[in-house]
């Protein structure tokens, strides 16, 4: 069982909590389940540069099939991160943005990714001095 430092999260929340959606107290299963995936991250990252149609992201997402992608792209949206408009034309024109909500989750990527880096680099210096 792992358990966070402080604060009401004490119980760090498991694969069991993240699929039955429970809630937790100290929001991270919420936030992990908002961002969690192989995709979602990049994709955020795609549409914080501007917005995109949909062929445009998935040139973007090497190795990402259509049907992936499209399951991605509507989790976000239901969670508030992207915005869909669809310009009612033939053909079909959608373009996919980011919202403020996504938006406000730069901060903690970017904190996240930089750990992840530092992270990489405690990795190989260990790996190096064994």
């Amino acid at each position: 069982m792992k358990y966070a430092l402080s604060g009401k999260c004490r119980k760090l929340p498991g694969a069991r909590e993240m699929r039955n959606k429970q809630p937790d107290d100290c929001g991270f299963a919420a936030a992990l389940q908002a961002i969690g995936g192989k995709w979602k991250t990049s994709l955020l990252w795609a549409l914080h540069l501007r917005p995109h149609r949909f062929a445009e992201l998935r040139r973007l997402s090497p190795g990402i099939s259509e049907k992936v992608l499209s399951q991605q792209l509507r989790q976000m949206e239901a969670d508030g991160l992207i915005s869909r408009h669809d310009y009612n034309e033939v053909p079909p024109r959608v373009q996919y943005a980011i919202t403020p909500l996504g938006l406000s989750l730069n901060d903690a990527v970017t904190a996240m990714s930089r750990w992840g880096k530092q992270h990489e680099a405690w990795k190989a210096r260990q790996k190096s001095a064994a």
